[in-house]
């Protein structure tokens, strides 16, 4: 029933390239700024790239906390793809032998009745039975604690989803949770 329902409130618009990155050597590309790191993703997932956003090695951190992660046969493709929309990554990287490796953003904890999943410093609790947001928090943006007040009571799959109304880093971070939510209920992995 949820599949059903989280479909028609708006399922994967296109499909990502199914390259699973589990299966792949991977590189990951660095950025000076956040902002340019959330244009790239977007604009490689709506060219039908399969990449994932995760935090930096300790050794690479230049203040930008992600990078992407993609495919590293599709290098040449994803160069290419950055390079019409004018985004210059800082360094292109391949890992290699599991050195370099970047971080998950999310992190999840399974509180019984509750599940939370946290993006960077953002946070979503979500009762696992009824599929209600129960909180929002972190952060240190301004439009959280509104984000909060407009979710929180609202079923996952009903919500509207934090990029709709967010304006800044930590809605972004917020709506890179509140999927990994929805999916962990979706799919009764809680």
């Amino acid at each position: 029933m949820f599949k059903r329902l989280s479909a028609l409130l708006g399922g994967n618009k296109k499909s990502p390239q199914k390259t699973p990155l589990h299966e792949t050597e991977k590189g990951f590309l660095v950025f000076h700024h956040t902002g340019e790191v959330i244009r790239a993703e977007q604009m490689l997932q709506k060219a039908g790239f399969y990449v994932e956003i995760k935090g930096p090695p300790p050794d690479l951190r230049t203040g930008c906390d992600m990078v992407i992660v993609f495919p590293l046969l599709k290098e040449f493709a994803v160069r290419r793809e950055l390079e019409k929309a004018g985004l210059h990554p800082a360094d292109i990287i391949p890992m290699r032998g599991g050195m370099l490796e970047p971080v998950s953003l999310l992190k999840t904890i399974d509180y019984g009745k509750w599940i939370m999943v946290q993006a960077a410093n953002v946070k979503i609790t979500v009762e696992k039975a009824s599929g209600a947001i129960v909180n929002v928090s972190g952060g240190g943006c301004p439009d959280v604690p509104w984000l909060a007040g407009l979710m929180v009571g609202q079923n996952i799959f009903a919500a509207d989803e934090p990029r709709i109304n967010g304006q800044s880093l930590c809605s972004y971070a917020l709506q890179k949770a509140f999927i990994e939510a929805r999916r962990l209920i979706e799919d009764g992995e809680t």
